[in-house]
């Protein structure tokens, strides 16, 4: 009987140091801090790893994350400098820099963030006007952060930054802006068209006084070329007739030179006159047409009148058909 009532007490002893044990053994996880009271007194922060308390003296009064925290801010609505309702809401990110402060500092330092962040808001959407809440987000987030962080000093806390997730201006406010900004739009098209119009207008005005440039640059050198062949061509005629000339000039001079044109020039007095009979069936016949010899003898009067002697000047002496000769004076 006795031993059963010895078992039962070291029973209940051991059921009293688990007890005890488990009150007193506090394990810390990493980037946490725990914040003990003894006797309802602030005695000291605990860090990462196991710690032992003293029993019914010490207590863990506050737990808190070191870790970076993100808050939404509920949707409010704000009015902007040209008294235009906007709906906001946004998102805050705070990060515990000493428990002690962030415990005894304030009693609900995510409350008071969120609170002070709406304000904070409001005071700045109220400075700018309904265009400019778009376009400088970023400037009010800054402006957020700023006031929110000056007042979280005293509370232990750092604001590291705060977003605005959404602008909800009324659908009036929104409906008359798609309408600007379509008229916007169209008028850049408008402008960009114009604008195209244009250059292609002076591209082929361009183009077109180039071609005649070209055209006219074209043609100035066909007809320089025109009349440098033309001058050539007409040179070589002369120089061919005068070189022909000569060489007849000198086949006269020669012994039987004058028998044999006067031979040709009748020829070609029959040649030509029998075409003339062919072309014609009126025709004004000479009245010496028999007199062959005399039509010759005319003709070579005027060949007479130059005889080959190196640019001489020729004089008439008498010959025994006509009575004449051509002699050097």
């Amino acid at each position: 009987m006795q031993i059963d009532q010895s078992l039962i007490v070291l029973v209940l002893i051991a059921i009293l140091v688990i007890v005890l044990f488990l009150k007193s053994a506090v394990v810390v996880p990493q980037r946490t801090a725990v914040i003990v009271e003894r006797l309802g007194k602030f005695n000291r922060s605990l860090q990462a790893g196991f710690h032992i308390l003293i029993p019914f003296m010490d207590r863990v009064a506050y737990r808190r994350s070191m870790k970076e925290e993100v808050m939404d801010i509920p949707s409010q609505i704000c009015i902007t400098r040209d008294n235009v309702s906007v709906e906001i809401d946004g998102v805050i990110y705070l990060q515990v820099q000493d428990a002690q402060m962030s415990a005894y500092g304030i009693d609900d330092y995510h409350r008071a963030a969120s609170q002070l962040a709406q304000t904070s808001l409001r005071s700045a959407i109220g400075k700018i006007d309904l265009d400019k809440t778009f376009e400088e987000r970023e400037t009010i987030n800054q402006q957020v952060v700023q006031a929110v962080d000056e007042a979280a000093h005293t509370w232990g806390i750092k604001v590291l930054r705060y977003e605005i997730k959404d602008i909800h201006p009324p659908k009036s406010v929104m409906d008359a802006m798609e309408s600007l900004m379509k008229a916007d739009r169209e008028k850049r098209a408008e402008i960009a068209r114009s604008e195209g119009d244009r250059q292609s207008r002076i591209n082929r005005a361009e183009g077109y006084r180039q071609e005649q440039i070209l055209k006219s640059e074209g043609e100035k050198i066909k007809r320089i070329n025109e009349a440098q062949g033309d001058a050539q061509q007409i040179e070589l005629v002369a120089e061919a007739t005068a070189e022909g000339l000569r060489k007849v000039a000198a086949a006269l001079a020669e012994k039987g030179g004058m028998q044999a044109a006067n031979l040709r020039v009748a020829e070609q007095y029959v040649s030509e006159f029998g075409n003339l009979a062919r072309e014609n069936n009126t025709m004004i016949v000479p009245g010496n047409l028999t007199d062959l010899t005399g039509m010759v003898a005319a003709a070579m009067t005027t060949m007479k009148t130059v005889k080959p002697g190196h640019g001489k000047k020729c004089a008439p002496q008498k010959t025994e058909d006509d009575g004449f000769d051509l002699a050097p004076e």
